[in-house]
């Protein structure tokens, strides 16, 4: 029996992950422990909890494995520097944070003193872990593997084939060029300039022109074979550095963006400037030549392998309008993306890409599928009503009932009741999600019917940007009656078109553009949110929820507590923990 811990650790969205025997046992983002979105220290506590899960102690794990290794593209990195001149302060950061990730070993010694670890480390490239991170676990036996992020290891991409239990790289675009630089810099540029605000342009776009084509163009530059390059004219990071760092376990970046992009698209917005129609059009225009460039790298790679299946990995990954194209506009036909397709993923891909390399797993048939991201902590009962319990007082301050409803068919009809009188319903049940979407287990459900229900979550609960969508959750079986494609999309990693007819029936799930980012549910994977749905269904003959995060400006509840929390300090109408029942009457 051969335990490995998956680690991504010193880097935005820290997490942990244990895997027995090639087989997934526990996967958790270090945030959801620390209360702090994206942390990005050592994953301690994730690392515990994967421990815990399992039942077993860090001494016997006989491999840890980390998603950097400082030694990749080294003379690469040194051709860059005598030939680049970057600044001293560039040089330095890249060497404090390499001497971070080669300490891996002290800092379980440091941070997990319980127990002493006695096996092996391994560094494993950051762009072989995130196209490991995505085939081994997929259910292909065979695909394309294609890895677009910011940067790792020296590298922005990465493309190769897997094949049963082997995974090539055969491509690179190293640094400066990179896609995600390309998108963080709009992102920044229109005034969003938080860690992880690219999702907020991919929002924005629709509601804009692609006015601003050929000056994006002067940004990004295609190549034949797939690969791009940026004008470094218009970005700083080439000479100074990308001033990303973590401090105190919070990412941040400066600026990355220079004068001559100013001069190119007029004047950059501040986050407190009010959001123009410019502003709109530039999102609409960068995220058309985002598609071009990862449209371009895919109709090389399938010209190149002549293989149908493709997998993607990386921070890019999660640009879920461009996915949701992928069979609209490359010839792919069959695409798998695992829930935290991000940097956070990168810990299940060093740990497979690991097991795959060990003698025990040589010429063995892959058996683990990815299916499912219901890989973190659960609540039992008891735990569930020790926290009700501790809150008692301030539940009948805030006039709310109790009940508990031990019949499963009888919960669901009374949430599907709440949720069709318009009541937000916070949903707490079973194991945690891996990855950054909410998926039925930790997510807010409202009625997707409401034309009016975006406004009344905003003002409940959310208070976010008003031009930000809310997602469907929709049976599996049902999809092909509501979206215009036909497929899995169990992780809310695609966009697709909802047809034209269906739409007004879902206007508060239904974006701009006429469409939905859209997770499937299964019964076989989550029995319970399928049935809770298949009852909605039955009560308003839609087989949809809307589903977004269960949180309020904070990474996702993990624990009973922290729902409670949530539940109390907002004017959610309704709680389901587990069999708890929760309703605050008016």
């Amino acid at each position: 029996m051969t335990y490995i811990l998956g680690l991504n650790a010193f880097h935005a969205d820290s997490a942990a992950c244990l895997v027995k025997d090639g087989v997934l046992v526990a996967a958790a983002e270090e945030e959801r422990f620390r209360r702090a979105k994206h942390w990005g220290g050592f994953p301690s506590e994730a690392i515990r909890y994967c421990l815990k899960e399992a039942g077993i102690g860090l001494d016997q794990v006989a491999h840890v494995a980390i998603n950097r290794d400082s030694r990749a593209s080294f003379w690469r990195k040194v051709g860059y520097i005598v030939t680049r001149r970057p600044s001293l302060d560039l040089i330095m950061s890249r060497v404090r944070n390499r001497r971070q990730w080669d300490d891996v070993a002290q800092q379980l010694a440091t941070q997990l003193p319980e127990a002493r670890f006695a096996g092996t480390v391994h560094a494993v490239e950051h762009h072989l872990c995130h196209l490991a991170s995505t085939f081994y676990v997929s259910p292909f036996e065979r695909a394309v593997a294609v890895s677009v992020d910011g940067f790792g290891d020296f590298a922005s991409a990465a493309w190769g084939m897997g094949e049963g239990n082997r995974l090539s790289i055969d491509g690179r675009v190293h640094f400066p060029n990179s896609l995600g630089i390309f998108y963080e810099g709009i992102t920044q540029f229109i005034g969003f300039p938080n860690y992880g605000d690219e999702y907020k342009v991919m929002g924005l776009a629709p509601y804009g022109e692609p006015k601003y084509l050929e000056q994006m163009r002067r940004l990004v530059k295609l190549r034949d074979d797939g690969a791009f390059e940026l004008d470094l004219r218009y970005y700083t990071h080439a000479r100074e550095g990308s001033k990303y760092e973590v401090r105190d376990g919070t990412p941040s970046g400066g600026r990355i963006w220079s004068q001559a992009m100013v001069e190119l698209l007029g004047p950059a917005r501040g986050k407190d400037d009010p959001l123009e129609q410019r502003h709109k059009d530039i999102a609409r225009s960068a995220q058309a030549i985002y598609e071009e460039a990862f449209f371009n790298l895919l109709g090389a790679l399938h010209r190149r392998y002549a293989c149908d299946a493709v997998v993607l990995s990386g921070g890019c990954a999660y640009n879920s309008v461009a996915n949701g194209k992928v069979y609209e506009r490359s010839p792919f036909k069959q695409c798998y993306i695992q829930s935290a397709g991000g940097d956070a993923g990168g810990a299940i891909g060093a740990a497979f890409q690991v097991w795959h390399g060990l003698p025990q797993a040589n010429g063995a048939k892959r058996h683990f599928v990815m299916d499912h991201a219901y890989w973190g902590p659960s609540a039992k009962p008891e735990e569930i009503d020790a926290a009700v319990a501790a809150r008692r007082s301030e539940f009948d301050t805030a006039n709310c009932t109790i009940e508990t409803i031990a019949d499963e068919a009888e919960l669901c009809r009374r949430t599907a009741s709440a949720i069709g009188q318009g009541k937000v319903i916070g949903w707490f049940q079973g194991r945690m999600e891996w990855g950054p979407r909410a998926l039925g287990n930790r997510s807010i459900l409202g009625d997707p019917r409401r034309a009016d229900m975006k406004d009344i979550l905003n003002l409940k609960i959310k208070r976010r940007e008003s031009f930000r969508p809310f997602a469907p959750s929709i049976l599996r079986e049902a999809v092909k009656d509501w979206f215009e494609t036909d497929d899995d999309v169990p992780f809310m990693m695609q966009v697709f078109r909802i047809r034209p007819d269906q739409r007004p029936r879902i206007p508060a799930v239904t974006h701009v553009d006429g469409s939905g980012r859209l997770q499937t549910v299964d019964a076989h994977t989550n029995p319970r949110y399928h049935r809770l749905i298949s009852t909605v269904r039955d009560q308003t003959s839609v087989p949809i929820v809307l589903n977004t995060s269960f949180n309020e400006n904070e990474p996702v509840v993990c624990r009973p507590e922290e729902a409670i929390d949530c539940f109390l300090r907002t004017k959610m109408d309704v709680l389901v923990l587990g069999d708890t029942f929760i309703e605050r009457k008016a």
